[in-house]
């Protein structure tokens, strides 16, 4: 029993769980409709194009929530802009932002004297390193993630799966894109400090990843996706503690794992060929 106690004895191992299971909660959620709208690629660069916003408010000692939301909205009028005034495809426009915010909020944080500690936070998270004042952001962009996607529940899952009959229907997917945008803006913010702008793909992505394995309605799925995103969490911080590795990292790890495992798992034992996921 000591082998799960210890690595959740101290305030500050207390903290980093509940920092990581609010992320899980945030990012399972919203990780939902990026696989199954296959915006994978877009939600990497999502995540690395709030790095220049975060290193800014730093420099400039301003709340870095502030600094990450103001470069999300940057990276997705930069998007639409490319995309429509060239004939460059969407994802050529999404490239050119990842590689260049990510590489601007490098120049920008190396004129900091700390520039190493400063790089290392932002890109990997300091899980232990959560603050009460960071659960309480987390937990306001928690419920506001949530609840936002409850409520436009019709409207993505219409946009998820057929956007022309959605607009048929007058859900304007225009509008419900631009929400998940904004959701996914939201849950990066949230989730940096413990995780990471860099690792944060991997609770973004892998939980619901694997739920989809596993589910055949989209309810269970955004389900099974929280919780495997806080069992990741809770894994990772157990392993971190005992393998001396760094949180972080470990936590985003263990989803992808795990989606390998279920993979092998579902594939090789006897049963019905698999079903796309439904809206059921």
């Amino acid at each position: 029993m000591e082998w799960f106690l210890d690595p959740f004895a101290l305030g500050f191992q207390q903290r980093a769980l509940a920092g990581g299971a609010l992320a899980a909660l945030m990012t399972s959620v919203v990780g939902t409709w990026l696989v199954l709208r296959g915006m994978s690629f877009f939600g990497d660069a999502f995540v690395h194009g709030v790095v220049p916003g975060i290193a800014a408010a730093i420099v400039f000692d301003v709340n870095p929530i502030i600094g990450a939301a103001v470069a999300a909205i940057v990276m997705v009028l930069a998007i639409e802009v490319v995309h429509r005034q060239t004939a460059l495809s969407e994802d050529t426009s999404i490239g050119l932002l990842f590689v260049g915010m990510l590489a601007l909020g490098v120049v920008i944080i190396s004129r900091l004297d700390s520039y190493s500690g400063s790089l290392t936070s932002i890109l990997f998270g300091d899980a232990l390193g959560v603050t009460p004042a960071d659960l309480v952001w987390q937990g306001v962009l928690t419920v506001i993630v949530v609840t936002v996607t409850l409520a436009l529940y019709r409207p993505l899952l219409a946009l998820s799966f057929n956007s022309e009959k959605a607009e048929l229907l007058g859900m304007r997917p225009r509008r419900a894109h631009a929400a998940l945008l904004i959701l996914i803006a939201a849950a990066v913010i949230g989730s940096y400090q413990s995780v990471g702008t860099l690792l944060v793909f991997g609770l973004l992505v892998g939980p619901p990843a694997t739920a989809s394995l596993l589910a055949r309605t989209v309810p269970r799925m955004m389900i099974y996706a929280a919780v495997i995103g806080l069992f990741s969490v809770w894994l990772g911080l157990t392993l971190s503690y005992h393998l001396g590795t760094a949180g972080s990292a470990t936590m985003a790890i263990v989803p992808i794992v795990l989606f390998f495992l279920v993979l092998g798992i579902t594939r090789l034992a006897p049963r019905r060929a698999p079903e796309e996921v439904t809206h059921a």
